[in-house]
C-alpha cells in the first residue's frame, strides 16, 4: 500500500490540517520523525513513495466529517511482499529467501514491519482511537487460496495487540488492478472478494475502472485517488455518516445502515 511512486501537482495540497499521518519511520529531507504526527502531504509510508489509497482515504473522510473531528492514518507497506511479512510465525523464513531489496526496506521498519504497525498504533492510540484497518495486497500471493486464512490471523493478531473490538473495528480490503484494465493479477480479486466470509466485520473495495500504470501492477495516481475515495467512502458510510459525492462502483460488501460516530 505504500504507492507507486508518482506524485501529481493536484495531490501536493493543501492538505487539510485535520488530516494527519503518524510516521513509521525517519523522512530525513522533509524534517519527519517517526512516531511522531504531521499533515498528511505525501508520501505517507517511506521516503520515495507516490500517493496510495490511504492519501485519498483521509482527505475523503476530513472533506466529509464535522470540523471538529481529526483523521490520522499509520501507513507500513513493503512493495512487493507476500502476506506472510505480517505473519509472526512466518515473516523471519519469509525474509531469509526475499530479495535483497526487499530486504532493505524491511530493515527500515527495523526488521519487523508487523511490530513496527502495532507500536506506532500503540502511540497513536494515546490520541485517538483505532476505528478501521485497511489492507491492500494481494498480487505476490495471486491464486492463494490460503490467502484470506493468513489475513485473518493478520487481523486477529491486531484485534489482541492493539485491545479492540473486533465487532467495532473493521477491515477494508482493496481489490487489486481490475480485470477491465487488464490487471496483470486480476484473478486475485476473487479471492480477495470472498474475504468477508472469513472475516465477518470485512468490506472489499472495488478496484473497477481505476487506471493502471503499463506494467498492469500499479494503479495512477488517478486510480489512486479513486480507489482511496471508495475507501473514505465505504468507511464513512460505516460510521453512520453521509457521503456527499459517493465514488461508485462501491464495496462488494454492504456496510450497515448505521454505526458508532468517531
Amino acid at each position: 500500500m505504500e504507492g507507486f511512486p508518482g506524485i501529481e501537482d493536484q495531490d501536493k495540497g493543501p492538505v487539510d490540517p485535520r488530516f494527519q499521518d503518524m510516521a513509521t519511520v525517519d523522512f530525513p529531507d522533509l524534517n519527519r520523525q517517526m512516531g511522531h504526527w504531521y499533515v498528511a502531504d505525501p508520501p505517507l509510508a517511506r521516503p520515495g513513495n507516490g500517493i496510495s489509497p490511504a492519501d485519498y482515504f483521509g482527505r475523503t473522510m476530513v472533506a466529509n466529517l464535522p470540523p471538529n473531528i481529526r483523521v490520522g492514518v499509520i501507513s507500513v507497506a513493503v512493495a512487493g511482499c507476500k502476506i506472510e511479512l505480517f505473519e509472526k510465525d512466518q515473516y523471519v523464513s519469509y525474509l531469509q529467501t526475499a530479495p535483497t531489496w526487499m530486504q532493505g526496506i524491511v530493515a527500515q521498519y527495523g526488521g519487523n514491519p508487523y511490530q513496527r504497525l502495532v507500536d506506532i498504533a500503540k502511540l497513536a492510540q494515546k490520541d485517538g482511537v483505532v476505528k478501521g484497518i485497511l489492507l491492500h495486497q494481494g498480487e505476490s500471493n495471486t491464486n492463494d487460496p490460503a490467502w484470506p486464512n493468513k489475513v485473518k490471523s493478520i487481523y486477529d493478531n491486531l484485534i489482541k495487540d492493539l485491545n479492540l473490538d473486533p465487532k467495532k473495528v473493521p477491515l477494508l480490503a482493496g481489490e487489486v488492478v481490475n480485470a477491465d484494465q487488464n490487471g496483470a493479477c486480476a484473478s486475485m480479486n476473487s479471492i480477495i472478494d470472498d474475504l468477508p466470509k472469513t472475516i465477518p466485520n470485512c468490506y472489499v473495495i472495488s478496484s473497477a475502472g481505476c487506471p493502471c500504470q503499463p506494467d498492469h501492477l500499479h494503479f495512477t495516481p488517478e486510480g489512486y485517488r479513486t480507489l482511496g475515495t471508495r475507501y473514505g467512502d465505504t468507511m464513512l458510510t460505516l460510521l453512520g455518516y453521509k457521503v456527499a459525492t459517493p465514488d461508485k462502483p462501491q464495496e462488494s460488501a454492504q456496510p450497515p445502515t448505521s454505526s458508532g460516530k468517531p
